[in-house]
């Protein structure tokens, strides 16, 4: 969650008297020789969170895959390239809440935090994420970091989504697979099936 930090204000706010320990714990997980992954059930497959620990290319991939799909498909990564958003607000929280067993974890507040950094949205609900930070970190002012951290909401900036005619759900986002301006976005089928696969 450390990447969606792009002010002084959040920074300070997330690590406080903690900063050393926040230190700490990322370089147990980015010294790993494994790649720790997340795994989040969705209506139809699953969100992983991949945390890619390769020396000189660290960073997260947030992926959704089905059985069905010949491969999964990259919705956003955290890296020094970034690119995203991949998720709207509410694919974001029926992610969360779903409370579909077979993934990492079922508690939504977990499941929230993990996903964030994959998130960008102009129309977000600010007391939803401080109920999160509340409830799985020992921050100080959870509504504050919430309001801060959703200000700037990292790399991507608050995007603007809708539903097109085809019923897919797409963003302005410059930097998004799912922004069918861009010359790299998926294409129409599966911009379609992820809508669906993400389906509140």
């Amino acid at each position: 969650m450390g990447t969606c930090v792009h002010s002084e204000e959040a920074e300070e706010l997330l690590l406080g008297a903690d900063y050393d320990a926040a230190e700490d714990f990322h370089r147990r997980m980015s010294g790993r020789a494994d790649w720790p992954t997340f795994t989040v059930p969705v209506t139809a497959g699953r969100l992983h969170i991949i945390c890619r620990n390769l020396e000189g290319d660290a960073g997260t991939d947030y992926t959704l895959h089905h059985p069905d799909w010949e491969r999964a498909e990259l919705l956003a990564n955290d890296d020094g390239h970034f690119m995203g958003p991949g998720l709207a607000w509410p694919e974001l929280a029926a992610a969360a809440d779903n409370g579909l067993g077979g993934g990492s974890t079922t508690d939504p507040d977990s499941r929230l935090l993990l996903l964030l950094p994959a998130f960008g949205d102009a129309a977000v609900a600010a007391e939803r994420l401080a109920a999160a930070l509340r409830a799985r970190t020992a921050v100080e002012d959870p509504e504050q970091l919430a309001a801060a951290l959703l200000e700037g909401q990292g790399p991507c900036g608050p995007t603007r989504w809708t539903m097109n005619e085809e019923g897919q759900r797409i963003n302005d986002g410059r930097y998004s697979f799912r922004n069918p301006a861009n010359d790299f976005a998926m294409p129409a089928d599966r911009l379609t099936r992820v809508t669906a696969a993400l389906a509140p």
